[in-house]
């Protein structure tokens, strides 16, 4: 019997689609259909090269091009991404950064101009820099009411980050892309903190959807990983080119241990944003916080919009403690909580942003990123850390 091609004879998305559940089509999002004695999901395939007789032709040439363990990766993400439609491209990066930088100078020439929020992902400055280098116009606003639009005008592309790192701003994604779109602009949206269980910025209008899956989306902190999303051919074909050209690619053994982390993600999902939402709660009360911010969390500025557009509300919580001293006694004192950074891993992890310099936060802003451990047992954990805190200050 001829061997199968374990790419060309994935389940086809609408197959998938008809077992409707989340967490059904997130274990089985682009594995390839079942063949006796083959595993379910088969193993990173190595190689730089292939054997390419003839014309160069097919799909998989050169491994900075093409890899099977790549194109099984970004059936799956398209399907989470936009469940059911035809002619989604997805494409995987090495990094979040490298998704987004792809985007941004693929799309960007010299003269043109692009809005960005001004308080996004810490790396965005940088990003500014360089983009001002190459003659682009940065215009930045902050996320929170749609001030993005205000500086829209002759802009060739809009970058949303919704919900914002760190703040957790949310923006109503679908009314800025109409005014985008209306002005002639293209639309991004890094959609990291949400995950595409959360919301779908392609079901919103945008353009891209763009996300690091290093973070709750693989969710086990041993992965980098980065994606971009779209229904345009001619759009994909030039972050494609990018991505050729920059050499920004995924390493097999990476996608396939993201893959298999996809399995998971709806039950890890479910839990670390119930845990975040309760820890929350627990610190609204709280006299020693500050600044408390969860979109899911009524009450909270961004609840109104994010409870339109969002399904999920993602698992980081941000706060304020009175001092920098304050926010190090806090972190020290917690022991199921990891001092790290990044967010959306199985553990949960905390820290202070402000020893980054390259947030606008206070001192003792804190990013707090729920992980899955029992929830009475996080939320007492966090408590007590608090009281230790306040203790030891008085």
């Amino acid at each position: 019997m001829d061997p199968v091609d374990p790419v060309e004879s994935a389940v086809p998305v609408e197959s998938v689609e008809e077992t409707r559940g989340e967490g059904t089509r997130a274990v089985r999002a682009g594995l390839p259909a079942p063949v006796k004695h083959e595993p379910t999901l088969p193993g990173p395939v190595f190689a730089a090269h292939y054997h390419l007789p003839g014309e160069p032709t097919g799909a998989y040439t050169y491994g900075r091009d093409e890899n099977p363990t790549w194109t099984r990766l970004e059936r799956a993400l398209g399907e989470l991404e936009a469940p059911g439609e035809d002619g989604i491209e997805a494409l995987v990066f090495a990094s979040g950064m490298a998704a987004i930088s792809a985007v941004l100078f693929s799309q960007l020439r010299a003269g043109d101009a692009v809005v960005l929020p001004d308080d996004g992902y810490q790396a965005l400055p940088l990003v500014r820099e360089q983009l001002t280098a190459f003659g682009i116009e940065v215009r930045t606003a902050p996320t929170g009411g749609d001030a993005q639009l205000e500086v829209l005008d002759g802009a060739r592309l809009l970058w949303i980050e919704s919900p914002s790192n760190p703040g957790l701003d949310v923006c109503d994604i679908r009314r800025l892309t109409e005014a985008a779109h209306a002005g002639g602009a293209l639309v991004a949206v890094d959609n990291t903190l949400a995950t595409p269980l959360g919301q779908r910025p392609l079901a919103l209008g945008a353009d891209f959807a763009v996300a690091s899956g290093t973070k709750q989306l693989t969710g086990h902190g041993d992965v980098l990983l980065g994606y971009v999303i779209c229904r345009d051919a001619a759009l994909a074909a030039s972050v494609r080119r990018w991505r050729k050209i920059v050499g920004a690619v995924q390493g097999p053994m990476e996608s396939w241990l993201a893959h298999r982390s996809l399995a998971t993600v709806e039950l890890r999902a479910e839990r670390q944003n119930a845990n975040a939402l309760a820890l929350a709660e627990a610190l609204r009360d709280r006299p020693e916080i500050s600044g408390l911010r969860y979109p899911g969390l009524p009450g909270d500025p961004s609840y109104p919009v994010a409870a339109r557009q969002m399904r999920r509300f993602g698992c980081v919580v941000s706060f304020t403690l009175p001092s920098k001293a304050y926010a190090e006694r806090f972190l020290t004192s917690l022991r199921l909580v990891e001092e790290a950074t990044s967010f959306g891993g199985v553990r949960s992890t905390a820290e202070r942003r402000g020893r980054w310099g390259g947030d606008a936060v206070p001192e003792g802003f804190v990013r707090f990123s729920a992980g899955a451990e029992n929830t009475d047992d996080l939320v007492g954990d966090v408590l007590r850390a608090l009281d230790t805190a306040r203790e030891t200050a008085a």
